[in-house]
């Protein structure tokens, strides 16, 4: 592995890395989320040296009538998948946002959803097709206490 650092990011930062590996097969989709300019929200990344190599963004959003913090668009460069660097991500992501709120939530891809549960997520509801992406997608939590 290389020297990974764990940085917080400007919304505009997160872009690049969400295009490449979010919407790869749809370049005209949207890449600014709902909340990602709010001042609560969190957009966390991962570099190795000056290279932006995966990306993630933390806003404090309800989950039903619950307190929570919702997961978006996580995304790890290509050529690191399966590597540890997503770990790296979601590991400091949720150190965070469980000083937040007791749950983190997500609509996940089900291509991540081993990723997801190898890190403490649970599947909630049944899956659906995401309309932006449209690909099949889970609700998952995550809870603390």
């Amino acid at each position: 592995m290389g020297e990974y650092v764990v940085v917080e990011l400007d919304p505009t930062e997160t872009h690049p890395l969400r295009r490449a590996v979010l919407r790869n097969d749809i370049p005209g989709r949207p890449v600014v989320f709902d909340g990602d300019d709010l001042p609560v929200t969190v957009h966390l990344g991962v570099r190795d040296g000056d290279a932006l190599v995966a990306v993630s963004t933390w806003i404090p959003n309800t989950y039903g009538d619950e307190p929570a913090v919702q997961l978006r668009g996580m995304a790890t460069a290509p050529h690191l998948q399966g590597r540890g660097v997503g770990g790296i991500l979601i590991k400091a992501g949720c150190l965070r946002a469980c000083q937040v709120a007791p749950l983190i939530w997500a609509r996940a891809r089900d291509s991540a959803m081993e990723f997801y549960v190898r890190h403490g997520f649970i599947v909630e509801g049944e899956g659906f097709i995401d309309e932006t992406t449209q690909i099949p997608h889970h609700v998952i939590v995550k809870r603390f206490g």
